[in-house]
């Protein structure tokens, strides 16, 4: 499999480059000047064509609305401003570990998933406040590096004009899939530009030559992005196949192709282990996803609709690659000049893959056997880039009228059978239509094929055609989505925004004490947006235990907890070292940052402290005060006002659930309970699940709980009055239970006693590192070190320099016994999952050594000649 290349008179055959009739034909290697400027224009062209829709459109960085890169703010561009901080030292933590978010978390899958991009990285050129543009760079300048080489892939796969096929990447590289499913995913951008990455890396396979380049081409699109990969790798190894099942060697040696490619792709990918290992373990510990349900199967019409570009609308893969295209590979079949036996191949594995896209084993076959949270169609990626291959296949050879004019009923015929779906709004309507200017210059193409300066000018047409198309099905395609409700784009860094940051870095103290940015979701990282530690974190990789500990220790949740969010109340803030935070000022307009005293990070228990595992508590606010170490809430008894409430419910308790309540009917008064507390106390209200409103101290509140998606944090409900009653009113959205005890009154003079006594016990000083975090005590100092972190697997602790170990845990906060005494407490971070990426890395790594150097001594030794061997 690692023979060297055949030599050029048997290439030249397979080539059959006089008649370009075979399915072999390949790009001549020479005057490579007129394939460098296509594929430069093919880059150009598409970028083009986006930038002129969103321009129209008014999207940033072309308008003034007020919407955000992409959407991106709500994810991905607080990664990047993190990876911008951390190139230029502006943040705690490195790659391995993120002091910022959910209050301390791993962060190498993070940056494995969503930073791998190489364009990501043009991020640290940018100032920080502008850092939404580079992002909108990563989806940009992917997509034009994906036309480019998609243009050179073309040439590989059958010789023709550069420029024609030029013109059929522009239609890649701004295919329905990236405008739709791609777009708000900067990192999936890097998928674009592995299919034509691999396909070219599998053409070196077809030749026996370059096995140790295509390997390195094969880590690169695996180590951008992994899951984008895994789809490029399957769909253009399935391209790979046709072509060697059409190749006229013998089967030895196309097994020996197949052999190569294989051997190829396992090493690229195992270079790249330590992004699946590191990535994997993380998905393995983080906390499980909704879970996913396939519907079926879209309709017939509906799925073939979206061949049509410019449309939004339906459930159905996303799989247009403009008409230009579309036209092509309907005149595809009719083609005689082409083997009857190239044409079933190349159509049979076009309609296989659109079946595999719908049908839910191969559904979960492209995706890494997991159906996604989302579009269930994200593979449709794969599709477009082999209709983009169908259609260069039926230009290259010159499709001649009646072929051409066959092609455009089948196209004719596709629309009136899809003309009632509601994918056909006006944009593919007038798209489609449009497609008959196309039909008209591909005629004219074929009229004056013999007439070089006609012929140029037709091509020159033929490319305003695509590059105007192309712009509008971007906006029309964006205009859809703007006018749906569910699409509320934003600014992530506005005035507001920039002037918060600015607040958390001033007040910044870490790591004796925390900045939290609080629970207000500029983005859906504040943390790594804004500056600060706080416990906002938004990622698929949020480890299950850091979900788990924070909203039993009082904060809310979003998506069945991947999306957890900072404390909001004092006693949350206080375990957690949180000693400056930002309000919303009244109205929603701006912040106003608030300050509070508060224990370090690292805080000291007393010998015998019960640590989990060892006792239950049955209330949040009973494992609030474990945590803390003292008495700081009085729970009163919740009491209904009747056996039967008028509207409401049976208000017998259910042992171990609560409160049954039955949803509102119209005129309800809602289920009312009475409780007690000393007056002055805060009262605080803990329903995480309850969907309704609440009525209780002269103020309504309206909680969205819906166990286990949405989970509601303790909410301030104000001040104990002076008779101690307290009545609260439920109304409740649906049936449902509500906690047995839903109020505490905080004693806020216990609170501050309780945080001076850590404050005056604790550490002499806190230091972290990357990723590591240290105390230093009084000699001797006896008890049990809690640090304000969750204790996520991957941690390991040491007390004066012994061996280290899994910290236990307190609340689900790491926690370490000093012993008989001890000075130093040290912790330190290693990822899960990255020693044996590194292994499999470093094994992969020596093949490849090995493999290049045996080829260079073969190629470098001198042979004898048949004259010395005569001698």
């Amino acid at each position: 499999m690692l023979n060297p290349a055949p030599d050029t008179a048997a290439r030249l055959r397979r080539a059959d480059a006089a008649s370009l009739e075979t399915p072999a034909a390949r790009e001549p290697r020479w005057n490579r000047r007129p394939q460098l400027a296509a594929a430069w224009f093919a880059a150009l062209a598409s970028m083009g064509a986006y930038c002129l829709a969103m321009a129209v459109q008014g999207t940033y960085p072309f308008g003034g609305r007020s919407r955000a890169v992409n959407d991106l703010g709500n994810q991905f561009v607080p990664f990047h401003a993190r990876l911008r901080d951390l190139m230029h030292g502006d943040t705690s933590g490195d790659l391995v570990f993120n002091w910022a978010s959910g209050y301390g978390t791993p962060f190498l899958a993070d940056f494995f998933t969503y930073l791998m991009n190489p364009f990501s990285w043009l991020v640290g050129v940018f100032p920080r406040d502008g850092v939404e543009f580079p992002v909108f760079l990563v989806t940009l300048l992917s997509v034009g590096l994906a036309a480019g080489l998609m243009t050179v892939f073309l040439g590989r796969l059958h010789a023709g004009s550069p420029w024609l096929r030029a013109l059929l990447s522009v239609g890649f590289g701004l295919s329905a899939w990236m405008i739709t499913d791609g777009f708000s995913d900067p990192m999936w951008m890097w998928g674009l530009v592995a299919f034509p990455v691999l396909g070219i890396a599998y053409d070196w396979c077809l030749d026996c030559r370059r096995w140790v380049l295509g390997a390195l081409l094969v880590t690169v699109c695996w180590a951008g992005n992994f899951y984008t990969a895994a789809m490029a790798t399957l769909g253009m190894g399935l391209v790979l196949l046709v072509r060697i099942l059409l190749d006229e060697r013998p089967a030895a040696e196309r097994m020996r192709v197949l052999a190569r490619a294989v051997s190829m792709t396992l090493t690229g990918v195992l270079l790249a282990a330590p992004v699946l290992t590191v990535s994997l373990k993380a998905s393995k510990l983080s906390q499980p996803a909704p879970e996913a349900v396939y519907k079926g199967a879209p309709a017939v019409t509906e799925y073939l609709a979206h061949l049509f570009p410019g449309g939004l609308i339906g459930r159905a893969p996303h799989i247009s690659v403009g008409m230009f295209a579309l036209l092509l590979v309907a005149t595809y079949p009719f083609m005689g000049r082409v083997p009857r036996k190239e044409r079933l191949a190349w159509l049979g594995l076009t309609v296989a893959m659109g079946v595999s896209l719908v049908w839910e084993p191969t559904i979960l076959l492209w995706h890494g056997l997991a159906m996604p949270n989302g579009s269930p169609y994200r593979a449709a990626i794969a599709l477009t880039a082999v209709l983009v291959c169908v259609a260069w296949l039926a230009l290259a050879r010159g499709p001649r009228p009646g072929e051409l004019l066959r092609g455009a009923a089948v196209v004719l015929v596709l629309a009136a059978c899809v003309s009632t779906t509601r994918y056909m709004t006006r944009g593919p309507w007038l798209l489609a239509v449009g497609g008959l200017v196309c039909l008209a210059l591909l005629l004219a193409l074929h009229r004056y094929r013999s007439d070089r300066r006609v012929h140029g000018g037709v091509v020159l047409a033929l490319a305003g055609y695509v590059f105007l198309s192309s712009a509008v099905a971007v906006l029309t395609t964006t205009r859809l989505r703007d006018s749906m409700e569910w699409w509320q784009p934003k600014r992530t860094f506005d005035s507001r925004s920039l002037a918060a940051y600015k607040q958390l870095k001033a007040a910044d103290a870490w790591p004796a004490t925390r900045t939290d940015p609080g629970p207000h979701a500029v983005a859906n990282n504040d943390p790594m947006l804004l500056a600060g530690q706080g416990g906002e974190y938004y990622s698929s990789y949020l480890p299950a235990t850091t979900a788990d500990t924070l909203q039993r220790l009082g904060t809310g949740w979003y998506i069945q907890g991947r999306h957890t969010r900072s404390f909001n109340d004092p006693v949350g803030r206080a375990i957690m070292g949180v000693s400056s935070y930002l309000e919303r000022r009244r109205g929603g307009v701006g912040f106003v940052q608030r300050t509070a005293t508060a224990p370090p990070v690292v805080t000291l228990r007393p010998a015998g402290t019960a640590l989990d595992g060892t006792t239950g508590d049955p209330t949040i606010f009973a494992r609030q005060e474990r945590v803390l170490g003292a008495k700081l809430y009085e729970v009163p008894a919740f009491v209904p006002a009747a056996a039967i409430t008028p509207g409401g419910t049976d208000t017998a308790l259910v042992p171990g659930r609560g409160w049954p309540l039955k949803a509102d009917r119209p005129g309800s008064r809602g289920t009312t309970f009475t409780a007690a507390c000393t007056a002055g106390t805060e009262a605080y209200l803990y329903t995480p699940w309850l969907n309704g409103r609440v009525r209780v101290l002269g103020k309504t509140v309206k909680v969205d709980g819906k166990y286990a998606m949405t989970s509601m944090p303790l909410i301030r409900l104000g001040t104990v009055p002076a008779d101690g009653r307290i009545t609260a009113t439920i109304h409740s959205a649906r049936g449902q239970f509500l906690p047995e005890h839903p109020i505490g009154c905080l004693d806020r003079a216990a609170l501050d006693r309780t945080v001076r006594h850590l404050r005056d016990t604790g550490p002499n000083r806190v230091e972290t590192a990357g990723h590591s975090i240290s105390a230093t005590f009084a000699p001797g100092t006896k008890g049990t070190a809690v640090v304000s972190v969750p204790a996520t697997p991957g941690w390991r602790c040491s007390v004066d320099g012994g061996k280290a170990r899994a910290p236990r845990t307190l609340g689900g906060l790491m926690a370490v016994e000093l012993g008989d005494g001890a000075s130093e407490l040290s912790c330190s971070f290693r990822t899960p999952g990255l020693r044996l990426g590194l292994a499999a890395s470093g094994a992969a790594a020596a093949l490849l050594l090995a493999v290049a150097v045996t080829h260079t001594v073969r190629t470098r030794t001198p042979r004898p000649s048949p004259r010395s061997q005569r001698s």
